[in-house]
């Protein structure tokens, strides 16, 4: 094995492939920070250049884009609080929040820093744990799905600090929206009115843009502010110089983060929004100033970047050695690796480990490339927020409404963007969040599909409830679900003592 990471490295560490590493997570980076654009369109747009160049340079290039595009949608996230992908939306909560104060380009170095740390774990488990880590996904069947489901919604309670009726009640908007389509157990047809485009279900990006960032944009058009943030903080805002100390700010929550993320994106079909929130939640749950979280946290940027950067390498892990892709984008690239011959198994340990070893250390790359360029680009991009409020809000507009048909061409997406972002923004006048309807769009029918197949195997909800009592991740993820939901009340009644003494 030392051989093919020495091999991998002689070949990575080539200077035009540092330079397609370099060039790829610059493109990522910006089809993340878009609105409307991914990881999984930015790698599907470049396959097709991978075709006449030689395979390690072309897998390179896309784990560039793959990074880059995973960190990319902070960016937006933290200057103008719209995600540039869903796995970005738990960056938004704090991210945005320190924006408001003035602290921009601390948000946006802390969020270049955990993404770094997260992508490099999740680097090292695919380089060294590649195998023995993949049989877990071999264990995830219905049951553990339906649980991992449920566990995610368990974390509507801790988000909800600030009223959990109004946290339930976003949920339950959130998995109404997710039943539209059709039934997993039947095949019919639920809620569409007849709209042969919503038989999928509602699409989560358009919505999730227009929660985001068509609602921050009625709310900047609505304002008589002439910036995103208030004056003060404008007058206040400095170039906050990098220090050692920002490289290792918060070691704990980049080690716990960055594992939760390698974990769930072991998991086929989990992927890095469910990540960022499980780290996010956790993150929260055993912090000191769990007050502070949702209201500029650092912490809570930490721990949602760490996470669903620690998902990239994760989902690599049963797709190149299973064949069985973690997420959307990992699927694609199973199809950019059999363009180049090359198909999952031993082999590509073995026979073609003078190519798969450059790709994997080629993450590394990509993980140090992201890190420079985030860095030197953070203030450059904190600058954002000096632009006038109408200047920001006609941008955020048509990158929106342009990404939002880049999806599937489709003109029906741009309306469901916009129809969200009118929900979205009555919904702030009412104080909701929208992260919990995101949470129940996302999660509920994971929770529901793994349920109905659980109850189709077993013949019925009685023997398919019983069984998950005999399967040890199902009794791992039942007693998390318990942690989670437990625990805000527990923090709820220290807080009420304390404010007695």
């Amino acid at each position: 094995m030392l051989s093919n990471i020495l091999l991998g490295m002689e070949h990575a560490f080539q200077i035009s492939n540092l330079l397609i590493a370099f060039f790829g997570v610059a493109l990522g980076i910006c089809f993340g920070a878009l609105p409307g654009l991914s990881a999984s369109m930015g790698v599907a747009v470049l396959i097709p250049m991978t075709y006449g160049m030689d395979p390690v340079p072309g897998l390179i290039m896309l784990a560039g884009v793959y990074c880059g595009a995973t960190y990319g949608g902070s960016i937006s996230a933290v200057l103008i609080n719209t995600p540039g992908t869903p796995a970005n939306a738990a960056t938004a909560l704090d991210g945005y929040a320190m924006t408001q104060k003035g602290q921009a380009k601390e948000a946006l170095t802390e969020s270049i820093i955990a993404s770094f740390w997260g992508g490099l774990l999740s680097a090292f488990a695919l380089l060294f744990l590649a195998p023995p880590l993949a049989t877990l996904s071999l264990r995830f069947g219905p049951q553990e799905n339906a649980l991992l489901g449920i566990f995610g919604l368990s974390i509507i309670a801790s988000l909800s600090s600030k009223s959990l009726l109004k946290g339930l009640l976003g949920g339950l908007i959130g998995l109404l929206i997710g039943c539209i389509g059709m039934d997993p157990q039947v095949g019919f047809p639920r809620y569409t009115f007849g709209v042969m485009n919503l038989l999928t279900g509602v699409p989560l990006v358009p919505a999730l843009i227009g929660l985001y960032s068509i609602s921050q944009v009625i709310t900047l058009v609505s304002s008589e502010a002439k910036y995103i943030v208030n004056e003060e903080a404008l007058k206040s805002m400095k170039e906050k110089k990098l220090s050692l100390k920002d490289f290792l700010y918060y070691p704990r929550i980049y080690l716990m983060s960055g594992i939760i993320g390698i974990i769930v994106g072991i998991i086929p079909g989990a992927g890095g929004n469910i990540a960022s929130f499980i780290s996010y939640n956790e993150a929260k749950r055993l912090s000191k100033t769990p007050e502070m979280f949702g209201h500029g946290s650092r912490e809570g940027v930490a721990a949602s970047e760490a996470g669903n950067n620690g998902v990239t390498g994760g989902a690599l892990i049963p797709m190149l050695t299973l064949g069985i892709p973690g997420n959307a984008v990992t699927a694609i690239l199973l199809g950019g690796l059999m363009i180049q011959g090359l198909y999952p198994g031993n082999d590509l340990f073995t026979v073609r480990a003078h190519i798969t070893y450059p790709f994997i250390i080629g993450f590394f790359v990509a993980n140090i490339a992201m890190l420079l360029l985030g860095l030197f680009c953070s203030g450059w991009f904190a600058r954002v927020v000096k632009a006038p409020a109408n200047f920001l809000a006609t941008g955020i507009l048509v990158l929106t409404v342009i990404g939002a048909f880049a999806i599937n061409n489709t003109l029906l997406d741009v309306y469901i963007m916009l129809a969200f972002g009118v929900i979205g923004y009555v919904l702030k006048l009412m104080d909701f969040d929208a992260t919990p309807i995101v949470l129940g769009m996302i999660l509920g029918p994971i929770a529901e599909k793994g349920l109905m197949q659980t109850i189709v195997i077993q013949r019925g909800l009685v023997p398919g409830v019983l069984s998950m009592f005999s399967r040890p991740i199902c009794l791992v993820l039942m007693l998390l679900t318990v942690i989670s939901l437990v625990t805000p009340f527990f923090q709820v009644r220290k807080e009420k003592k304390a404010n007695q003494n």
